[in-house]
């Protein structure tokens, strides 16, 4: 393994008030998209995104890019997707919550991440970590849904441990939440809901764009977009997109570099059959320890220092990911639509880290050090037939289908502790060789997931009955150095039944309840016995209401889930033990539009009231009662973009947003608090086809995100992260 070249020493001596001096902030630049002015008076908002995960890969729309079904999405606004039914539903009818970022929102925000890309989406907590750019990290409801809750294009995203694609934004149309256990058509999946991305796909019309990315913290950044119908063969549909960027964050010898490349190729075989293939690699390179050195001198409110925990001449994370895929769909007479699905994935990745350990004389900290070595292959297939048809005055959409997930990998780990690792001195970051320790330590796990479901979306008048059933089976065979080799294996139904009325007005009320369960590899260092998986169950009450005459919606639900079984680790802070139950009850609301004078606005609010009903803190005392560590009560957030559609400035926008989140407990045993913090976001975009004609297709953009750079700490289980600061992105964009 490399080390990663240290930075100049002196930028990393200096030590005003006992701590690190870390680089000050520069100016950053992303991308955003946005439809052309029109040249006359009144900019429409057009459907520049899709809605989640789409089932029509082709394009019928402007050349905007946008690859989604012919008014699925208006705008801010989704109105149909697959998300929540794996059929093209309109989402009035799907009895479960759900919220998606649509294209047109991730070019007016311009999010650098996942996490960012949700910071607007109720229900879903990002930054419980603070600012880590190792992993995408989120929260649903309350629950940690990093490992177990994300999908891309309906298929699961497998990892392991440390081994975790990271996902490039400009490769993605949307991003979705649903809401809630959601075992009966995904499977093995997240207790309070899954994140579903939806990739760019080809389009019919052709569509070019490039674009330069600069910004703070020294980023450089170039994408391009090219899509449409081949030469050759109007049969062939292309895209090709890429992203090269290289750029510093706001901690010393931490980069964030990448190399993203994402062919894809949509055969239309015949009217009635279609193929799509996708492809993916990206490089990367990132930091691996963004933590702080923790004061615990008052062990009930320890609080993060400001003496950063890492070595900018140590630290690495260097990992490459690839992936090719398919989709497959056929229309067969008299209803029937068969589809297959199906992605192989590949993921290495390397890295270092150190961690401060204590403080054993004035100014001189001891270390301890860590690598960790990944690698694993992945494959995903989901077998579907959809047949759709009447009985009587019932009509029904019958959706039969069979998905298999499997896993390989191996990870290895190496430590050093405090005798074997130089101790860091006056705080001389860079200047000290730190070796890397070597492997050893194995894991290595294959696991197998088959399951079978069956789904019947029953109409009648405007009665809307959604019943869905699944089986699953899960083998897992593991082998770790020192142990015994260990083979589960595991099988569970899970179940949904919602139902939902259509009125005149709009108003969609509905009731569902649902389930969802996650296998789990390992023991339990206290009883010895197999981790059995963790199960969950819903209900939930809600409303969806889209707003006559208005490219509005406003949606809301009350939702109660049980989750039995959860793996956490061991009061002792040796292995993982499986505790009792946490049970999550709130609130949620959301009211989207993109009105036709140029104003977008999206807000929400959430209450989540998560309680340990069965458990331990982590002391080791029982913690029934107590409000689960770092979760918020409350939560809220706004944004809205205006463009002016006349006059000298037409062309010319402007965006803004505030995120809330409330005040939430700092460990298990609720001993003290993180305070409640407001974040600002702004934007601001031309246009320049409104200054002149000829610069049709021209945008110039400006993104800053946390605007007045509040670096607030969130506690969790006893440790403490530092949030992300202000990020400044400035891009100019030509679209053809």
């Amino acid at each position: 393994m490399a080390l990663a070249q240290a930075p100049d020493a002196a930028a990393s001596q200096s030590k005003p008030d006992g701590t690190t001096e870390l680089p000050a902030l520069d100016v950053t630049a992303t991308a955003t998209k946005k439809p052309k002015a029109q040249k006359k008076a009144k900019v429409q908002p057009t459907n520049t995104a899709p809605a989640a995960a789409q089932g029509d890969t082709s394009a019928t729309k402007g050349a905007d890019g946008s690859s989604t079904k012919p008014g699925a999405v208006d705008g801010y606004v989704a109105k149909e997707g697959t998300v929540g039914t794996k059929t093209n539903t309109p989402l009035q009818e799907v009895p479960q919550s759900i919220s998606t970022v649509t294209r047109q929102q991730i070019e007016n925000r311009a999010p650098l991440s996942l996490g960012d890309s949700l910071a607007y989406v109720p229900g879903v907590r990002i930054n419980q970590s603070g600012f880590d750019p190792r992993f995408d990290s989120f929260y649903i409801r309350g629950f940690d849904a990093t490992n177990t809750g994300l999908y891309r294009d309906g298929l699961r995203q497998l990892n392991s441990g440390f081994g975790q694609f990271k996902t490039e934004m400009y490769g993605l149309d949307s991003v979705t939440a649903l809401r809630g256990p959601s075992g009966a058509l995904y499977g093995s999946s997240n207790a309070g809901g899954i994140i579903d991305m939806y990739t760019k796909r080809p389009t019919e019309t052709p569509f070019r764009e490039v674009e330069a990315v600069i910004g703070n913290h020294d980023r450089f950044q170039g994408n391009f977009d090219f899509s449409g119908p081949a030469a050759f063969n109007d049969s062939v549909l292309y895209r090709f997109t890429g992203v090269v960027r290289e750029s510093d964050t706001q901690y010393p010898g931490i980069p964030d570099d990448r190399v993203y490349l994402a062919p894809a190729f949509t055969f239309k075989i015949d009217p009635d059959t279609k193929l799509t293939v996708f492809g993916e690699y990206m490089d990367l390179s990132i930091g691996s320890n963004t933590a702080w050195f923790m004061d615990r001198s008052d062990p009930d409110h320890p609080r993060r220092t400001n003496i950063w925990s890492g070595d900018p001449g140590f630290e690495f994370y260097d990992q490459t990911q690839e992936r090719v895929g398919y989709e497959f769909e056929r229309r067969v007479a008299n209803g029937v639509t068969i589809r297959q699905k199906a992605r192989y994935e590949h993921l290495s990745e390397e890295s270092a880290y150190v961690d401060l350990y204590e403080e054993i004389a004035p100014d001189v900290f001891s270390r301890t050090a860590g690598s960790v070595a990944s690698s694993f292959h992945a494959l995903n297939m989901d077998n579907q037939v959809e047949a759709k048809f009447t009985t009587g005055a019932v009509r029904h959409t019958v959706l039969a289908g069979v998905d298999i997930g499997y896993i390989t990998y191996k990870e290895g780990y190496g430590s050093s502790d405090e005798l074997e690792t130089p101790p860091l001195t006056n705080f001389n970051y860079g200047q000290v060789h730190i070796p890397v320790p070597p492997t050893t330590s194995v894991t290595a796990q294959d696991q197998l997931q088959v399951g079978a479901y069956l789904q019947d979306q029953v109409k009648l008048d405007r009665w809307v009955l959604t019943l869905g059933g699944r089986h699953d089976w899960v083998t897992t065979d593991t082998e770790e150095t020192g142990e015994p080799s260990e083979s589960g294996n595991d099988d569970a139904w899970s179940g949904r039944a919602g139902l939902t009325y259509l009125f005149d007005s709009g108003l969609a009320p509905y009731i569902a309840w649902g389930t969802s369960f996650i296998p789990n590899a390992g023991r339990d260092v206290d009883t010895g016995k197999v981790f059995s998986p963790t199960t969950a169950e819903s209900a939930e009450v809600g409303f969806k209401y889209l707003v006559p005459g208005y490219n509005a919606t406003l949606n809301a639900a009350l939702f109660d889930i049980q989750q039995d079984g959860g793996v956490v680790g061991a009061p002792s802070g040796v292995g993982s033990i499986q505790r009792g139950k946490l049970r999550s009850r709130g609130f949620e609301i959301e009211g989207v539009t993109s009105l036709t004078n140029g104003l977008s606005l999206q807000a929400s609010y959430t209450y989540v009231d998560m309680k340990i009903v069965d458990g331990f803190d982590e002391d080791g005392n029982p913690a029934a009662g107590n409000t689960l560590t770092s979760t918020p009560h409350h939560m809220f957030s706004i944004w809205g973009d205006y463009t002016i559609s006349e006059g000298a400035l037409r062309g010319l926008g402007f965006g803004s947003g505030v995120r809330y989140t409330g005040t939430s407990f700092g460990n298990d045993r609720n001993t003290f608090e993180n305070g409640a913090r407001g974040i600002v976001d702004a934007a601001m975009h031309y246009d320049l086809a409104g200054l002149s004609p000829q610069f049709e297709g021209a945008r110039l953009q400006v993104n800053i995100s946390n605007v007045f750079d509040k670096l607030v700490d969130t506690c969790s289980n006893d440790y403490c992260y530092q949030d992300q600061g202000r990020t400044i992105l400035g891009s100019i964009r030509y679209r053809w």
